[in-house]
Parts: structure tokens; sequence; C-alpha cells
């Protein structure tokens, strides 16, 4: 009788992992954007994240006028009071950090499941060859995240010109994860 319950919650368990869709199984992924100190942070605080998130901005690489018109599009009259003297220090906070000479986050990208997993020289071979044209590795050697985390920046590098095939990236990811990660979960 235990056998047919555990048999039974394990055949419901899978078919409801194969029916959802392989971007929600692999975790697509998305923008992590930091929260800004200052007076930007309280401008934000009090007329945005209690609608939404911040992290949609990396979406867009927007100036001045661009991100006025994104906001006014996006709310109905009425839905935000917010003043003027804080609607300018939000656009120049959002100009400064998603402006026209940044480069948007993809909308696309699906992490591709791996079957082949680096070495830690094979990781540090396409460190040398994809990250240190650009910075230090150091960076990368003093940092701690999840692998979603470094998924998340190494999709952003790609972006801003890091040589990195979808197999590479993904291989990257999860090795920083593994020896570069943190505690939380992911």
């Amino acid at each position: 009788m235990i056998w047919q319950v555990a048999f039974a919650t394990l055949t419901l368990a899978v078919s409801g992992w194969l029916a959802t869709p392989v971007a929600a199984q692999r975790g697509a992924t998305r923008p992590r954007v930091q929260m800004p100190q200052g007076p930007v942070r309280e401008v934000i605080r009090k007329n945005c994240t209690a609608c939404h998130g911040i992290d949609d901005y990396a979406f867009f690489a927007l100036d001045r006028d661009g991100w006025q018109k994104l906001i006014e599009t996006k709310h109905k009259p009425g839905d935000t009071t917010i003043s003027n003297e804080n609607l300018s220090v939000l656009l120049d906070w959002m100009v400064s950090k998603f402006g026209p000479t940044t480069k948007p986050f993809p909308r696309s990208y699906v992490a591709p499941e791996i079957t082949k997993f680096f070495s830690d020289p094979e990781a540090r071979r396409l460190l040398d060859r994809a990250c240190a044209n650009c910075h230090e590795l150091d960076r990368i050697n003093q940092s701690r995240r999840t692998a979603e985390g470094w998924r998340v920046l190494a999709v952003d590098m790609r972006e801003r010109g890091a040589r990195l095939t979808d197999e590479e990236l993904e291989q990257l990811a999860e090795w920083l994860g593994r020896v570069r990660g943190t505690n939380e979960s992911q």
C-alpha cells in the first residue's frame, strides 16, 4: 500500500514536471538590479516598488525623454502622484544607470541544459580568454554569487562583448556557482 502511494506521488510529480514549459524548467534568466542608495532610493521605495520591482528597468536603454514617456505610458493617470522634483531624481538615476549608451538586458535568453561540466583548468582558460581582456580576474575571484547570479552577470558581459557561446556561458555559470558561490538557495 505504501509503495503504491509513493509510486502515485512520484508519477504525479514527474508528469507535472514534464508539463512545465522548458523555459520554466531551466529557469529563464532575469536581470537583478541593485537598489540605489541616497534620495533616489526613497523615491523608488515610495513611488515604484509598491506595484513593481526595479529589475525590469534593465530591459531598456533610454534617454531622459524616453524614460519619461515610458513612465507616462505604463501608468494610468492617478496611479502615481510623484512630484516633479522626485520624478527628476528618478529620471536622472534611470538615465545614468540605463541610459542610451548602456546595453539593455536581453529578453530572450533561456539557459540551455549542459551535459559537460568544466574542470578548474578549463574554466580558468575560458576566464582568461573571455573575461581578462576587459578586467582583472581578481574581480571574479573576490566575488560570491549563486549560479543564477553568475549567469545574469555572464549574459550581461556577453552583451558587452565577452566572447562566450551559450554552452560556455552555462558551463562557466555552473562552475562559478560551484567554486565562487554562496550558501544562498538558487
